[in-house]
């Protein structure tokens, strides 16, 4: 997977949609861009382009009604049999429409703004999430929730996940923040920036992101730029989440820093750390244990 694809997995915080009018048909909802959309008041079929949207979905008792969703939809396994529409950057408007849904659920990294009057015009709602922390995530999952008429068991789900991150900020408060240099992939280099939902996850582990300072959420990185930051720590993503084999290795520019000659460069599944899903937590959980193991003796 090309670290361009791998991108359109980031979710991208958002609101809960507000419904301002009801009838027995349809509602208007504010998505998480802020848009006004008309949904249907009850959802029998709809349409994830976005894994860690697929993933609510589940985890909300709604997968049962998703009709389709992305090659990039893997979690859980009901996710793979879902027909598929294509990527999350490429999906398939005339599959989207052969299946009938009357909603789409899609992230701002998704960049579907050109076929989105296409849907409507078909009466298809398309709803944007845009998590960009994890409270933001929270969020999404109590929008996608109500959406799909599955409210108590997102609120649930959110408070449980909410407990457990809770319980690393307990953890970690008044610890030392450990610097840290998240390498989305080495080849070339990425890393995540001070929007990213993943410099929020480090500061809640007990880090401090040494590119919390660049604007981009995803910027490339020069080699002179990972050199000066000498970070005490390197977070990588194993798995499939970024493909290329280049990508589980250090990149040349970190070598000879702290983190690689104290021997503290961890590896955490790629999709526990790229996908704001519900599954973002296990990332959490896995991050701070890494980072201060001390605090969950």
């Amino acid at each position: 997977m090309s670290v361009l694809c791998a991108f359109a997995l980031l979710g991208c915080s958002g609101q809960k949609p507000t419904p301002t009018t009801e009838t027995h048909e349809a509602r208007q909802v504010i998505d998480e861009a802020g848009r006004s959309v008309t949904v249907p008041a009850k959802i029998e079929r709809f349409i994830s382009l976005a894994p860690n949207l697929t993933e609510i979905a589940y985890a909300v008792g709604a997968g049962d009604r998703l009709v389709g969703n992305t090659t990039f939809c893997d979690y859980p396994e009901a996710a793979k049999k879902v027909p598929k529409v294509g990527n999350t950057l490429q999906p398939s408007i005339e599959r989207i429409l052969a299946l009938r849904p009357q909603l789409v659920l899609v992230t701002t990294a998704s960049q579907l703004e050109a076929f989105t009057k296409q849907l409507n015009e078909h009466d298809i709602a398309v709803f944007v999430t845009d998590p960009s922390d994890l409270e933001g995530v929270f969020r999404s999952i109590l929008s996608v929730g109500d959406l799909l008429d599955e409210s108590a068991a997102a609120s649930e789900l959110v408070k449980q996940l909410r407990a457990r991150s809770e319980t690393v900020d307990r953890a970690v408060a008044g610890l030392a923040p450990v610097s840290v240099f998240f390498q989305l992939s080495g080849q070339p280099l990425y890393t995540a920036g001070r929007s990213s939902f993943v410099t929020n996850l480090i500061e809640r582990a007990g880090g401090h992101s040494v590119t919390s300072d660049v604007q981009e959420a995803w910027p490339r990185l020069s080699d002179e730029r990972a050199l000066a930051s000498r970070p005490e720590a390197v977070v990588m993503l194993s798995g499939d989440a970024m493909g290329a084999a280049a990508n589980t290795k250090v990149a040349v520019a970190l070598r000879n820093s702290p983190a690689v000659q104290n021997g503290r460069v961890y590896l955490i599944d790629g999709d526990l750390l790229t996908r704001p899903g519900p599954r973002l937590v296990d990332g959490l959980e896995q991050m701070a244990h890494a980072l201060h193991p001390e605090a969950f003796k």
